[in-house]
């Protein structure tokens, strides 16, 4: 008599179906385009703040991008380059992209979850930090292209970091 082995491989949740679990309980409006894309906005201090997540399989890596809805022309540009250095040295995670085929700024993120193991906090973790970064850093560019001023005076306006308890 001999048993059978029987594989009972349990397959990980997709992680944006975790993903779309966390931005439900928030109550966040939110769109999924697809198996592997979620669009969502959120209300920030600022202005909302629109993300998409893309899941791509083949590097099991979950990416992350928010537009800022503002344009950076050409006589900027410059100015932009050099605030984009100063915010990027202070982020421990994610980055700010200009994309020089519409001037559009965009905060980005990816995190790597092998075999498509993601936990819901990894995904609220990760949403909680581009939310973060974007309202953190938005009135910095703001000075830039809205208000003329120059990356310096950007960072030393819109980055101070409190100390202590008023």
């Amino acid at each position: 008599m001999s048993l059978a082995h029987i594989d009972q491989t349990v397959a990980a949740p997709h992680p944006l179906d975790i993903l779309e679990h966390t931005v439900e309980e928030n109550g966040w409006a939110f769109e999924r385009s697809g198996r592997d894309e979620l669009n969502l906005s959120v209300s920030g201090r600022w202005c909302d703040h629109h993300f998409c997540f893309t899941w791509r399989d083949e590097l099991q890596s979950l990416h992350l991008s928010s537009a800022f809805d503002m344009r950076v022309e050409d006589k900027r540009r410059s100015e932009v380059a050099s605030l984009l250095m100063y915010v990027n040295a202070k982020l421990w995670l994610g980055h700010f992209d200009l994309w020089p085929e519409d001037g559009s700024l965009v905060f980005r993120h990816a995190m790597i979850f092998p075999e498509a193991h993601a936990s819901a906090a990894q995904c609220e973790s990760l949403l909680h930090l581009a939310v973060e970064a974007c309202e953190h850093y938005y009135p910095a560019f703001q000075f830039v292209l809205w208000g003329g001023k120059t990356a310096e005076e950007a960072v030393a306006a819109a980055l101070l970091e409190c100390a202590g308890q008023a």
